[in-house]
């Protein structure tokens, strides 16, 4: 049996796996009623469409439909509040990329943190506000410029 812990760990995971797999509807559909922040953009994201315009517009796929990156989230801190229907995390993630005539090598890493609600007996984002604290070579990952 699943805990709340494990839950809200599945959906730190779902989401880089549906990142990677260049599934942008899919990682919208986990912020359908959430919002979404960046450290280096002032603007609140919120809910599903909002959310798929910002990786339709700012991720870049390749000739396989996928990002040709590796999100892995780590050092996961859950804590859910006295009640269990909230919770919030802080996690670290790196991002991996590799292309033809680039080396495999981490070009982003950083922080989430993420708030959750428990709807119906299910976990789901709130909140999620990413903080980008190493941004190496990303011109194969992004459309745009993040520090810009």
């Amino acid at each position: 049996m699943s805990t709340d812990r494990d839950e809200i760990l599945q959906l730190l995971y779902t989401y880089a796996e549906r990142l990677d797999a260049g599934d942008f509807e899919g990682v919208a559909d986990l912020f359908a009623e959430a919002t979404f922040r960046s450290d280096r953009r002032p603007e609140v994201r919120r809910g599903r469409e909002e959310v798929l315009a910002v990786y339709r517009s700012t991720v870049a796929t390749h000739e396989d439909g996928t990002p040709s990156t590796k999100h892995v989230t780590t050092n996961a801190i859950v804590e859910i509040a006295p009640g269990g229907e909230v919770a919030s995390s802080r996690s670290y993630f790196t991002v991996f990329q590799a292309r033809p005539g680039f080396a495999l090598q981490p070009i982003v890493a950083g922080r989430y943190h993420d708030r959750f609600v428990k709807r119906v007996g299910r976990w789901q984002f709130a909140d999620r506000l990413v903080w980008m604290d190493l941004i190496g070579d990303v011109r194969f990952h992004l459309k745009r410029d993040p520090t810009g």
